[in-house]
């Protein structure tokens, strides 16, 4: 599982001088399709091969990223790669070679830069919310954990009810009794499920709750909820508890989360843009949220998922910039970076800003990153 002590690890490496090879691959599901891997894995590594051969490139960059193309070639002939995707971070002429199993799949791709290229990685942390899904009905209750596309029971709850009773007795008086007690032990149940759900935000840090049952079952429990739980309510879904498997409930809580975390990608983008027009501090499309992550102004970075933009950075005081052969701040000279967005989010992390990727369409398409920043911009430097 992917968490913040991965990223710091991975972040956290230095190559003094030598490049680290990042590469995201798609592990399919079906293990007769096992053997795509290995020519993909190939074909991707084919766009590195001149670097490793190249005499203007020194010789220890030459044998590292050669090294490196060749461990990773033979290792996606093994076959123990697990679905859905991995990614792989090396530099053999520093030793630093790790695997990390991803919980989703992403877009293939390779990167050679100076550090690890990790923004499918924080992609995936940002889309990360521990949920406890709710199965409920009149009388019980299971509650799961879900993580990352992993699935776990988390507790089982069992309560006394009953049922319609078949007659009327005197005058129906016998049966409005016992539906009353019914309503009464359904009432007590759905307390207690509410009350252990809350017990488990605080113990075990989720962030969202999925509720499953009958669709006429739901509504009633739903009422019953503590008020700090339905503040972390993602959705509800239709399932029957008693038949349902592992796999339609991951499928179906799982959904009910895609929908939350569009909604909310879609309310962030709204409140930056409002920011902005608002006048207060943001900042928004590239070269503005550059500056604004060079001066350790962003608070909270929005950034489009599937988009990448070549760029520079100065390696004495990083300046990010989409271009420039000078640093304006300090006259070192700047390398040339595939991605200098994903400088940007590094950048932002380090100074304790928020990255969200967005994955659904939105405005931010148009702009590619905004973000709402601590103070206002200082003027951008002369180029």
């Amino acid at each position: 599982m992917i968490d913040n002590s991965t990223l710091r690890r991975i972040t956290g490496f230095q190559g003094n001088g030598l490049p680290v090879l990042s590469v995201y691959l798609t592990i399919p599901p079906q293990r007769e399709e096992h053997d795509s891997v290995h020519p993909r894995t190939h074909d991707l590594l084919a766009q590195l091969r001149d670097v490793a051969k190249d005499k203007d490139v020194p010789h220890d960059v030459r044998v590292s990223v050669r090294d490196d193309i060749a461990r990773i070639d033979a290792d996606a002939v093994g076959g123990w790669w697990k679905p859905p995707g991995v990614a792989v971070f090396a530099c053999s002429g520093r030793e630093f070679y790790e695997v990390v199993q991803l919980p989703r799949s992403t877009r293939e791709r390779v990167v050679l830069d100076d550090d690890a290229w990790i923004r499918p990685l924080v992609a995936i942390l940002d889309e990360d919310h521990p949920t406890c899904i709710a199965l409920v009905d009149r009388k019980a209750a299971q509650l799961w954990m879900l993580r990352q596309d992993e699935l776990a029971p988390v507790r089982a709850i069992d309560d006394p009810a009953l049922r319609k009773p078949n007659y009327a007795g005197w005058y129906g008086l016998e049966e409005r009794r016992v539906m009353n007690k019914a309503e009464e032990l359904a009432k007590r149940h759905f307390l207690k499920v509410g009350r252990t759900l809350e017990q488990l935000l605080d113990t075990d840090g989720y962030e969202l709750v999925a509720v499953g049952g009958h669709e006429q079952e739901i509504p009633p429990f739903l009422d019953y909820l503590p008020r700090r739980v339905r503040e972390r309510l993602a959705g509800t879904f239709t399932v029957d508890a008693a038949t349902a498997t592992r796999a339609e409930i991951r499928e179906k809580a799982q959904a009910v989360i895609d929908r939350f975390e569009e909604q909310d990608e879609a309310r962030r983008v709204a409140e930056a843009l409002e920011r902005a027009a608002a006048h207060r501090p943001a900042a928004i499309g590239l070269r503005d949220c550059l500056w604004a992550g060079t001066v350790a102004a962003i608070q909270d970075l929005l950034v489009q998922d599937d988009v990448t933009v070549p760029g520079v950075v100065c390696p004495a005081c990083g300046w990010l910039a989409e271009s420039g052969q000078t640093c304006p701040i300090d006259g070192s000279a700047t390398r040339a970076t595939p991605d200098v967005l994903d400088e940007l989010v590094e950048t932002v992390i380090d100074e304790n800003g928020s990255v969200e990727h967005v994955r659904s369409e939105t405005p931010l398409r148009e702009h590619v990153v905004v973000a709402t920043l601590r103070f206002p911009l200082p003027p951008l430097p002369s180029l």
